[in-house]
């Protein structure tokens, strides 16, 4: 049986749908389509979410997951984050955010933060840094989406909304 066969169902209730109509079952339904479809489809989704123009902004939303996120996924997302926009830009954003000594660090030539490092990351300087990245490499969405694919309980943290879009984009793709 495939994950469609499993949740065919699910995803038909969220044909169309839009944030404005958030089932009330959403987190429900967003975990029962986590555990069954293939990561590449959570992405899917995820992705979905992040480019809406019926949720927060991309910076606003990996912000967040950012927060609820421990320090070994911290430090994924920050060097992936890194990787597309190299260690000086964020070590200038972390500078005017307040953490200098993570900055002075990147500054100075380290390109990788380790899991210890990235627990002195406010969110807002990883809002901030995720926004840059998003206007110099539009795929850090795909990377980001790829990487939280993998933790889809943080990705339940975003609200009805993202959730419902996720949702409704995967129903889509499905019904092609």
């Amino acid at each position: 049986m495939s994950w469609l066969d499993q949740i065919g169902g699910l995803l038909q209730q969220y044909q169309g749908a839009s944030a404005q109509q958030t089932p009330n079952n959403v987190q429900d339904d967003f975990g029962q389509f986590a555990q069954a479809a293939p990561q590449s489809a959570v992405a899917d989704g995820l992705a979905a979410a992040f480019r809406s123009n019926q949720t927060p902004p991309f910076g606003n939303m990996l912000g967040q997951l950012f927060g609820q996120s421990n320090g070994t996924q911290r430090a994924s997302i920050l060097n992936t984050l890194i990787g597309a926009l190299g260690p000086t830009v964020i070590s200038q954003i972390l500078a005017n955010r307040g953490a200098s000594g993570l900055a002075g660090m990147l500054g100075g030539g380290q390109s990788e933060v380790t899991p210890e490092m990235a627990e002195q990351v406010p969110a807002e300087a990883v809002q901030e840094i995720a926004e840059r990245a998003e206007q110099k490499d539009p795929t850090i969405i795909d990377m980001a989406s790829n990487f939280y694919a993998e933790h889809p309980t943080l990705i339940q943290g975003l609200g009805a909304a993202a959730l419902t879009i996720a949702l409704a984009k995967v129903a889509s793709n499905q019904q092609r």
